[in-house]
């Protein structure tokens, strides 16, 4: 377990790495928001786990995964606490967006409203920044880079 941990908190001390982490976390916290406390003109946590388990038919512990993922996820990656593990998280998050609502509607999102839903380009972004957090670490400014200076 200890060695688990040490691994999580590894990083690279490169800011670049952190850019990365704090890009990717400030892009995501504001859909976290919108789901867990209805901010930014989102519904909050009942209505967005009805709408999933109900018109999205997703089971109940996926839907309540994402809204966590998302909000303390962010959270998580703007602190750089964890960061490996919340990359990891939205990595299997947005692949499951990609293959559950996006394939079918292409690559492009959908710019126009021309299309029926968006495309995955998004998501592509997301999952590229989350795999550079979880190949690298959180970077020079962040709590794991704190943590493991410790250690």
């Amino acid at each position: 377990m200890k060695n688990l941990v040490k691994t999580l908190l590894a990083t690279h001390p490169n800011i670049g790495f952190s850019i990365a982490r704090l890009t990717l976390g400030l892009v995501i916290f504001p859909h976290g928001a919108q789901k867990l406390l209805g901010l930014f003109g989102g519904y909050g946590y009942t209505a967005t786990m009805e709408s999933f388990t109900t018109q999205m038919s997703l089971p109940s512990i996926i839907a309540f995964s994402i809204i966590m993922i998302e909000f303390f996820g962010s959270i998580s990656l703007i602190l750089g606490f964890f960061s490996r593990f919340w990359a990891l998280s939205l990595t299997g998050m947005f692949m499951g967006i990609i293959y559950t609502t996006q394939l079918e509607h292409g690559f492009f999102m959908n710019w126009f409203g021309n299309q029926a839903g968006e495309g995955y380009e998004y998501s592509l972004l997301i999952i590229g920044l989350a795999i550079t957090i979880l190949v690298n670490g959180s970077g020079k400014w962040s709590i794991d880079n704190l943590i493991s200076k410790k250690q």
